[in-house]
């Protein structure tokens, strides 16, 4: 016996599933503050080194090159180093918590940090809240993995990486708990309230001690919120949904132009770092999170400030340009986030909802006093308004935007107008698109777990666990005796009929045979090709388990065989035994 099996034994015999959780979370919450912290820390230096003695007054040429240097160095590390697939954070976490049973790779505890750390220092225009979150994850997973504890645990494991990574990165535990209730779908009941709880206050203490307790944002109330702001706040949140709508189909768009480049690693590179790089020499605000860019517009307080956005560019000194700087930013912000990641560089779309939310914020807001069109809106309180309508629009996710913009910022004065720009926003973009931005891809396979129970347990089932490879096979011209011989021998009524190639030809129904098997004067004259018949239905290796459910619904038949792309037997599934373990998971999916 190993000695993590003797570690893994010892806990089974001492200690309890319940107090093992709230152990592990407690040291979740510890891993994934300190992999925050150490991601950040290491884009602020690489940006530091790269851009420091940059001139303010002009363009620099270097935005040209820093960002293709960087996305070759991340699709060197991810292909010689990671040799796997680690893009799309938030996704690959809920593809193994619906199909994987919460399995995280145990790379993915450190990979991440290093290749999103690479891809933003140098100037990609993605954010780092995904990688964390799949780290923490990644994480919670391998903990659990390593005490043996059940997948429903293991599932809860790995929400509490995912809370603690955001709790961490914002110093926001209300929004860490809520994030893994509307984006991760992990169920919130008593017994999961408490691991989660401990996991994001853990994060959030470590990283006040590790960077002090000032807010992620530098933020003060401009002026309180009046009820004269409600109408301009429904405008935003209806024009944050759009944007959103506008984010999350022009990514949509842009990842098929990458996926169908998948066979010429090169030319997705140039193709993505030409497009990445002269955006951010065009609007050097692109360059990285662009968090530095949020403060400007959160804590400005003249015009000269708010200017500083075009500083390092051509636009440096027209301050009568800022309007259409804003607005530029604001609508290639997602093409330089796409290109970022299709040409092979690492990063979420976590910080970039945010971005371009404080953009459209202090857009709408200057627009509207500009032109006079009512009541003066507060510009700074505008562009926070802006970041919660935005990226809650993005993930679907309204509490996570109102709890997040709030803890972040400490604007818990603006919390009706968040609440109001925040479900408008969510609204809105929920008449187009039914999933967040992490979802969809998911969804549209049948992959995504959610809070609805019954569609939850067939996401958890497994087919390949119910396929059974344990049966007899027949030819068609087998005879009579041979199948009565096959029969006597074989365990299950289930009798498939296939070509030399593994084809599935048929089926035999012992119950319709009946009449045949004790005449032994046919054991020589009569075949399986007469015997036989075609299956009622069948279901392929690639259904969802809704659609094998479906299928026995429709058919009133015990056993359905499985067969793959090319129509070959790969096994049968029984009506039984399927069942069974549904109702088992339902049980256990519904037990507190």
């Amino acid at each position: 016996m190993s000695r993590i099996d003797r570690i893994a034994q010892w806990r089974q015999e001492h200690i309890s599933d319940r107090n093992a959780t709230l152990i592990l979370a407690f040291f979740i919450g510890l891993f994934a503050s300190l992999a925050a912290y150490v991601l950040h820390s290491l884009i602020r230096l690489i940006q530091y080194f790269l851009t420091e003695e940059f001139s303010i007054s002009t363009y620099n040429w270097l935005y040209l090159l820093f960002p293709i240097v960087g996305i070759i160095l991340t699709t060197l590390f991810v292909k010689y180093i990671v040799k796997d697939e680690i893009s799309h954070g938030i996704t690959r976490i809920l593809y193994a918590i619906s199909s994987k049973q919460s399995h995280l790779r145990g790379h993915n505890c450190w990979t991440s940090v290093v290749a999103s750390a690479i891809t933003i220092g140098f100037g990609g225009s993605v954010g780092a809240e995904a990688p964390i979150v799949l780290t923490g994850s990644a994480i919670g997973s391998k903990l659990g993995q390593l005490f043996n504890l059940e997948k429903k645990t293991l599932l809860l494991l790995v929400g509490c990486g995912g809370a603690a990574a955001i709790a961490g990165i914002f110093k926001a535990p209300i929004a860490g708990l809520v994030f893994t209730l509307e984006v991760l779908m992990v169920d919130l009941s008593m017994a999961s309230l408490l691991p989660i709880l401990t996991s994001c206050v853990t994060a959030t203490c470590f990283t006040y001690i590790l960077t002090g307790t000032s807010s992620f944002f530098a933020f003060e109330l401009e002026t309180d919120w009046a009820l004269s702001h409600i109408p301009a706040c429904v405008l935003l949140g209806m024009f944050c949904g759009l944007l959103s709508l506008y984010f999350m189909r022009t990514m949509s768009a842009c990842e098929n132009i990458f996926a169908r480049l998948r066979n010429s690693a090169i030319t997705k590179l140039l193709l993505g770092a030409t497009i990445l790089s002269t955006l951010i020499f065009v609007f050097p605000s692109l360059y990285g999170e662009g968090y530095e860019a949020i403060n400007i517009l959160l804590s400005g307080k003249f015009p000269s400030e708010w200017e500083t956005l075009m500083d390092n560019s051509m636009f440096y000194g027209h301050g009568n340009l800022l309007l259409l700087y804003v607005a530029g930013v604001m609508l290639t912000k997602v093409f330089a986030t796409s290109a970022t990641n299709g040409a092979g560089g690492v990063g979420g779309t976590f910080a970039p909802s945010l971005f371009i939310g404080a953009f459209a914020g202090f857009f709408f807001s200057r627009l509207w006093n500009q032109e006079g069109v009512g009541v003066y809106l507060p510009e700074r309180n505008f562009a926070l308004l802006g970041m919660a309508g935005v990226m809650a629009a993005v993930m679907h996710a309204p509490l996570t935007g109102i709890f997040l913009i709030a803890e972040l910022t400490g604007g818990y004065g603006l919390f009706i107008p968040l609440i109001i720009v925040s479900l408008c926003a969510v609204m809105v973009i929920s008449l187009f698109e039914p999933h967040s931005i992490y979802a969809v891809r998911l969804a549209r396979e049948g992959k995504l777990l959610t809070h609805h129970t019954d569609r939850s347990v067939l996401t958890l089932m497994s087919m390949d666990s119910l396929i059974q490879r344990d049966y007899s096979i027949l030819r068609t011209n087998d005879t009579l005796g041979k199948l009565v011989r096959t029969i006597s021998n074989s365990e299950t009524s289930f009798l498939p009929v296939t070509g030399t190639d593994g084809t599935l030809l048929g089926i035999v129904d012992i119950t319709q045979i009946r009449h045949l098997m004790f005449r032994s004067e046919l054991y020589q004259r009569f075949t399986v090709a007469q015997a036989m018949q075609a299956p009622n239905s069948t279901v392929r290796t690639s259904d969802p388990m809704s659609a094998v459910m479906q299928t026995f619904e429709d058919n009133p038949t015990e056993y359905l065989p499985v067969i793959d792309m090319e129509n070959k037997l790969v096994g049968y599934i029984s009506r039984t035994r399927t069942f069974n373990l549904y109702r088992k998971l339902v049980a256990d999916y519904s037990t507190e």
